[in-house]
């Protein structure tokens, strides 16, 4: 998990459906309580939802927490997510500038008279014949932002069931595809395609930049692509 350590920071790939802090349930594990066996003293700088793999930072101590939570607000820190989304998509610099609110259910919705700030920088890097690949840089920091932003733009993404997105099944992208009888079709990712790719900051007079790999499921959905879902 281990992405990046010095003296001030941990960098941290965290896995789908690990909860960035403590649950309610205690017999849950989370990220931060996983990190806290090792480094007792840590911070978390920010979150990730539940189902969104990818790199989160932690501080080794208040001072550098002080300082990270100042650049997270003022938003001096840059953060690149990929995701996976559905249909063929030509995203050059797009900027997706629409204000979200969050409703009684925890789900985000445009909303131009209610709503707060939100812009999601989006560009394509790699079309298929049904999904596209996208790096997203989300200049504020809402909740569900990417997913529903990318979902205005007819682009939810694979395996978003509550931003309009499908499960993504390899029968729609391969030919002559067959099951043995009896034998159900499981879907090739079972959780949002959205990954947080890179983290870009400075501290202390040095430059980080930070990549968490791909986790094997996004991974190897990106492999079946290239292999069944080339243009």
């Amino acid at each position: 998990m281990i992405v990046a350590e010095d003296d001030h920071i941990v960098a941290l790939n965290k896995p789908a459906f690990l909860s960035t802090l403590d649950e309610r349930d205690e017999t849950k594990k989370s990220l931060l309580g996983l990190a806290r066996l090792q480094w007792p003293d840590i911070q978390v700088c920010h979150r990730l939802d539940k189902e969104t793999s990818g790199i989160i930072l932690f501080a080794k101590n208040n001072t550098v927490y002080r300082e990270m939570a100042k650049q997270f607000e003022h938003r001096k820190i840059t953060k690149w997510y990929h995701a996976i989304a559905e249909g063929c998509h030509h995203f050059d610099q797009l900027e997706i500038n629409k204000p979200l609110k969050i409703n009684s259910k925890g789900y985000a919705k445009i909303d131009f008279r209610e709503g707060k700030e939100s812009l999601t920088i989006a560009n394509t890097l790699e079309i298929f014949r049904h999904f596209t690949l996208i790096q997203c840089y989300p200049f504020t920091g809402r909740t569900h932002q990417i997913r529903v932003h990318l979902k205005s733009q007819n682009a939810p993404l694979a395996a978003d069931l509550q931003y309009g997105g499908s499960m993504p099944m390899l029968s729609k992208i391969k030919r002559k595809f067959s099951l043995s009888k009896d034998t159900e079709e499981l879907p090739m990712m079972n959780r949002v395609a959205l990954h947080a790719k890179s983290l870009h900051f400075n501290l202390y007079d040095k430059e980080y930049t930070l990549e968490a790999e791909y986790p094997k499921d996004f991974g190897t959905l990106l492999k079946l692509l290239y292999k069944y879902d080339k243009v």
